[in-house]
C-alpha cells in the first residue's frame, strides 16, 4: 500500500500562482507514472497532467501553458506549478500514482485550490 500526501493548496487571487506537492510513503522509482487530476464542484474528475518514470508528460490540452508538472524521485515527490490562476481553476486537486505493471492507481486525499476573482 502507498500513501500519497498532497500539500500546497489554498486561497489565491486570480492571476496568482500556486505550487502543489505530493509525497509518496515509499520509493517512487517503481511508479510508471505520477500526476494530478482535479475535480471542481458538480463536475467530473479531470486530468491535469501526468509524468512517466522517464519524464514524458501528458496533459489536458486546456492545461498546457499554465500548468507545469515535475517529478523528483529522490524526494518521492511530484509537483504541480500553476500560474495565472483563474476562478475556474477552483477545484480539489488529487495526486495519483500507478506502479509499473499495475492497472490500479493510488490516490491522495486531495488538496483544495480556491481562486477568487
Amino acid at each position: 500500500q502507498v500513501q500519497l500526501v498532497e500539500s500546497g493548496g489554498g486561497l489565491v487571487q486570480a492571476g496568482g500562482s500556486l505550487s502543489l506537492s505530493c509525497t509518496a510513503s515509499r520509493s517512487t522509482l517503481s511508479f510508471g507514472f505520477m500526476g494530478w487530476y482535479r475535480q471542481a464542484p458538480g463536475k467530473q474528475r479531470e486530468l491535469v497532467a501526468v509524468i512517466s518514470s522517464g519524464g514524458t508528460i501528458s496533459s489536458a490540452e486546456s492545461m498546457k501553458g499554465r500548468f507545469t508538472i515535475s517529478r523528483d524521485n529522490s524526494k518521492r515527490t511530484v509537483y504541480l506549478q500553476i500560474n495565472y490562476l483563474r476562478p475556474e481553476d477552483t477545484a480539489v486537486y488529487y495526486c495519483t500514482a500507478r506502479p509499473m505493471g499495475s492497472n490500479t492507481n493510488y490516490w491522495g486525499q486531495g488538496t483544495q485550490v480556491t481562486v477568487s476573482s
